[in-house]
């Protein structure tokens, strides 16, 4: 596995199986969370347990949204059904079909299209007002490029949310049992490809489990500066079941404008 090509069509097969194992990130909403949403009362996480604040979003009503590696039938749905056009963009089919799901069972506008993170050509310059972009970049091996394409899509004054992993959690190696032994292993940037030894990557791999990949937050946040956003917002989070949480906040959640 050695090509960005290989990657993708590895974490594409690892996702719909994420799908079959009932992750968290891929169940889709309830008609009584659309049936809020149409009242004007919605909230969608970019994080494991905080929501992004209404305030960093614009006037959803018409407004073009991308859900950038947002499937699995929450955010795309949610944001649709307070109003906004919405297109969901991800690598898995499985989870655009819980996106659908949702969509068809509530009556909602909703485009899916299946695709790289990293690669938006099929979308031309200012096509979107917002970029939705939950935790999902640390199944790319480059973050960068996700970046200037998010920019290259939004229009003048458009919104990037971001959210994404604190890049400590990977000198401990990815979600593993040794991981919740708080030993330092690795060097950052992290992959589960060349960071882990041939040992433990064979348990990885054959499980079928998403590669993984630690960006520093110079690629994470100097990254987006990079790209030409500048950053007005940012949050932590925790993740609620790693034993590091307890001692430091896991998850960054940005806002970040095109100006």
């Amino acid at each position: 596995m050695t090509t960005p090509k290989d990657i993708l069509e590895y974490n594409r097969r690892a996702w719909d199986q994420e799908v079959e194992r009932g992750n968290n990130w891929t169940k889709a909403v309830g008609p009584e969370v659309i049936a809020a949403a149409r009242r004007g009362e919605w909230e969608v996480q970019l994080t494991e347990q905080r929501y992004a604040p209404r305030e960093w979003f614009p006037a959803l009503e018409g407004l073009e949204v991308l859900c950038l590696a947002s499937g699995g039938g929450q955010q795309g749905p949610i944001l649709a059904a307070a109003g906004a056009r919405v297109t969901v963009l991800d690598n898995s089919p499985r989870q655009l079909a819980q996106d659908r799901l949702v969509a068809e069972r509530e009556g909602l506008e909703l485009r899916t299209v299946e695709g790289d993170m990293a690669d938006l050509s099929r979308f031309a310059d200012e096509s979107f007002g917002l970029v939705f972009h939950p935790v999902s970049n640390l199944f790319a091996p480059d973050v960068r490029p996700v970046w200037r394409e998010a920019f290259r899509v939004l229009g003048r004054n458009g919104v990037l949310l971001a959210g994404f992993l604190n890049p400590a959690l990977f000198v401990f190696g990815s979600e593993t049992p040794e991981h919740d032994r708080l030993e330092v292993k690795y060097k950052l940037p992290y992959s589960d490809l060349t960071s882990l030894n041939e040992e433990e990557r064979r348990r990885i791999l054959p499980a079928g489990e998403p590669l993984e990949f630690g960006h520093t937050l110079e690629d994470q946040l100097g990254g987006q500066l990079d790209a030409g956003f500048c950053i007005n917002g940012f949050y932590e989070d925790r993740h609620t079941a790693l034993r590091i949480a307890q001692f430091m906040p896991t998850y960054i959640a940005t806002r970040a404008v095109k100006a």
